[in-house]
């Protein structure tokens, strides 16, 4: 007996041991793991800010998410706790930790429950033993194991770290961490993103139902993804209703209502190159990222690049301006991982109103003209005035740029096994206005098929405050990238002609002054003749006033302006306009023969509706940080160009255009009445047509034409700006007016003086008065 009762000592004995030791070892093991000593932990510095990649979203004025810029995939957009809608938080808790209130870390009972249910009974139902704190210690610093026995080396030090969470963050800090945190695919990272993507709304909007599905996806977002397994993710949801209502979050009623809908989703890719206004989204990346030039890195041909791009870094406070700018740790902000919010001019109504008017006008009319004109011609996409031998130069040049002829470049592959390439018929994705299309095409068929687009680009600014509300770079940005409102330059024809009469106007001139409508021969620097032509024959050898001449766009009225100014002035008070590029002070400038941008010609055009004051676009008005502090404010820039007076006789003028002049389709085939300016523009065979208009609140240009100038319709009743780009802003501008909740009105008036006399100058050169006719009488004694 007493032998028995030794043994069973002994062995009550050893167990104290074995215990004390067990837990001695978790101790020092536990000890060395939050040390560092063991496996990975995480500075201390790390744990108490353990998200610093956020994206940075761009907002429209009117609130509305334009987009965001995040680094690779991780577009994680922040979201503060207090936005989360209460019944997210309540089905996480419920379905993941429901003792999430109580621990403070580590679950003991939820934990033990795993090991004898799981770990011992292998019961596959038996629930798992991490908490939220854990699940968001795995998410943050554990990294993928890559079998069982590595994972459970991971578990101790996620348990560490999960202490040392509940010890830096409030409950509600480590929920927002964890919905921040999680990945939902479709390069939805975080809450915020995965709202908008799956139902298009906001984390603090969302449904109970909708709500439901994305914790639902927490176990598992590829298993349960609603777009690929509707049935099955559906079944979750109704799990994680389940629990909320075994929670007591929601009523028996409650959870079977929800759980008999269908589970259905807005969804809403995320990528840079969808949604609106991705042109603007790329531009406005661009410039904040850009460096502080160096004339190293431009070629030769990019010197009037260099400059343009100086004169920004130094006057342009959105140039560049992650590189100019610190935040509180000395480093410069990061547009991709800082959580930035930039608050954009854009108006995303007006912006979607201006993008319908271009698929409307272009994609719906004016491309099935084309079509139709270049169906069956060999030289097609091309005009018929195509020189031999261009159409396979242009051609080659654009095989040579692109990414599959610089891919197999790289590869090593021969001229004639590239040229061979690009003649093999393959299967790809194609451009159409009625969506992109799954097609067989050679690569050089593909090229010439892109080409037989025409391109358009459009932009509207408010002209007092400089607020650009609306930009389209593109007719899709998907397919074809260059934005030609700021990156593309093409001849502006006539809408060159208001500033050569501003000149005019400031030298003395007056819109009454009347000269023969007769051909008018100028001279170059070289003595050689230049005499332009006039399209229209209207009043030949009349006499005609310069009012009359602007309203009818006459070359011949240009022509006499330009030899009474100078050219040289001519191109410095272009400079004044905004426009930026270089221009060659010759005669011919007066037709419109320079190339310039939609945005440079559309920030010149706001000074005929600012009386004389021409303001720079201005597409940022504020940037906040991640937690809500502004830290940079955007002010309008302005320049005077015309005098008062001088604005007035162009708004006179410019109107006229509208009322009874090249614009007057506006009034009688769209119904616009509000009072409005504006002039057409037509190059060179009908290689560009441009558009632009005014009214005293909204200034707006356009430009349509072809990828390359040889592209254009061969007839000028088709080619002219007037039937290409004067109809976007007139759909534009209807769209505006029909939507009351943009403000604006077609009986907004221009802020001109009652009394205004156009004429006033002639008037008074033309009448003398005589105040002593007695004195006239002596000079003749």
């Amino acid at each position: 007996m007493e032998k028995k009762v030794k043994v069973r000592r002994t062995i009550i004995g050893a167990m104290w041991v074995l215990y004390v030791a067990i837990l001695v070892g978790v101790v020092v093991i536990f000890s060395m793991i939050a040390r560092g000593s063991i496996g990975y932990m995480p500075p201390v510095e790390q744990l108490e800010n353990p998200i610093d990649k956020y994206a940075s979203q761009i907002i429209s004025s009117d609130g509305k998410m334009l987009g965001s810029y995040s680094q690779s995939k991780e577009n994680r957009i922040y979201v503060n706790y207090k936005d989360l809608s209460p019944d997210l938080v309540k089905a996480l808790i419920a379905t993941e930790d429901i003792r999430f209130a109580d621990h403070s870390g580590i679950d003991a009972q939820g934990l033990f429950r795993a090991i004898v249910k799981r770990g011992i009974l292998m019961q596959k139902s038996g629930g798992g033993g991490s908490t939220i704190t854990q699940q968001l210690a795995k998410q943050l610093f554990s990294p993928g194991a890559d079998n069982f026995m590595e994972r459970l080396f991971q578990k101790p030090i996620e348990w560490v770290i999960a202490v040392q969470l509940e010890r830096a963050y409030t409950k509600e800090e480590i929920i927002n961490l964890y919905l921040n945190k999680f990945d939902f695919l479709y390069n939805a990272v975080g809450i915020q993103s995965a709202a908008r993507v799956y139902f298009n709304t906001t984390p603090k909007n969302l449904k109970t139902e909708e709500a439901a599905t994305l914790i639902g996806m927490c176990k598992n977002p590829s298993y349960y993804n609603p777009l690929r397994h509707n049935e099955r993710t559906k079944g979750r949801r109704n799990v994680v209703l389940q629990q909320m209502y075994k929670a007591g979050y929601i009523t028996k009623q409650e959870c079977d209502s929800l759980s008999a809908l269908p589970l259905t989703t807005k969804f809403n890719k995320v990528d840079h190159k969808e949604g609106l206004a991705p042109y603007f989204r790329e531009y406005l990346r661009m410039i904040m990222i850009a460096s502080k030039p160096e004339k190293s890195e431009y070629r030769g041909w990019q010197m009037q690049k260099f400059q343009e791009d100086s004169v920004a870094w130094e006057t342009n406070p959105l140039y560049g301006w992650c590189n100019k700018n610190k935040k509180a740790d000395g480093s410069y902000y990061n547009l991709y991982t800082d959580g930035l919010k930039i608050y954009t001019t854009i108006d995303s109504r007006m912006q979607k109103y201006a993008e319908e008017a271009v698929t409307e006008h272009v994609g719906n009319y004016l491309q099935p003209i084309f079509f139709k004109e270049k169906k069956g011609r060999s030289y097609a996409p091309f005009s018929h005035d195509i020189r031999p031998g261009q159409r396979d130069t242009i051609l080659t040049r654009a095989m040579r740029q692109s990414d599959r002829y610089r891919a197999m470049k790289k590869e090593g592959k021969t001229e004639t096994e590239i040229r061979k390439a690009f003649n093999e018929p393959i299967d790809m994705r194609v451009f159409s206005w009625d969506g992109a299309k799954d097609t067989t095409l050679t690569p050089m068929d593909s090229i010439k098929y892109h080409k037989s687009f025409l391109r358009s680009a459009f932009m509207s600014m408010d002209p007092k405050t400089g607020y650009v509300k609306a930009y389209v770079g593109g007719i899709d940005y998907n397919f074809f990238q260059y934005d030609m409102v700021n990156g593309g330059r093409r001849q502006i024809g006539s809408t060159m002609k208001p500033f050569l009469y501003s000149l005019a106007m400031l030298e003395g001139i007056s819109p009454c002054d009347e000269m023969q409508h007769v051909a008018q021969q100028l001279t170059d620097e070289n003595g050689r003749p230049y005499i332009p032509k006039n399209s229209s024959p209207k009043q030949v050898g009349e006499m005609v006033s310069i009012k009359w001449g602007l309203q009818n766009s006459s070359n011949w009225v240009t022509a006499y302006l330009m030899k009474q100014l100078s050219p040289y002035t001519f191109v410095r008070l272009l400079h004044s306009y905004g426009l930026k590029g270089f221009i060659d002070p010759v005669v011919s400038i007066c037709l419109g023969t320079p190339d310039i941008s939609v945005g440079e010609m559309v920030s010149g055009y706001t000074t005929f509706a600012n009386k004389g004051i021409r303001v720079e676009p201005l597409y940022v008005t504020r940037i906040e940080d991640g937690y809500g502090n502004t830290i940079a404010n955007f002010t309008p820039q302005m320049v005077e160009v015309l005098t008062e007076d001088a604005s007035y006789k162009m708004l006179d003028m410019l109107q006229s255009v509208i009322d009874g002049g090249t614009g007057a389709r506006v009034r009688f085939r769209y119904g616009i009445k509000a009072p409005m300016g504006g002039k057409t523009g037509t190059t060179q065979n009908n290689s560009d047509g441009w558009f632009m208009g005014f009214t005293p609140s909204l200034v707006s240009g356009c430009w349509v034409g072809g990828e390359e100038r040889s592209i254009h319709f061969d007839r000028m009743s088709d080619g002219q700006g007037a039937n290409t780009a004067l109809p976007i802003f007139a759909r534009y501008m209807q769209k505006v007016y029909a939507d009351p909740t943009l403000g604006y009105s077609e009986t907004e008036e221009f802020d001109m003086p009652e009394d205004f006399n156009p004429c006033a100058d002639r008037i008074s050169r033309d009448s003398t008065v005589i105040e002593d006719p007695s004195g006239i009488d002596k000079m003749f004694q």
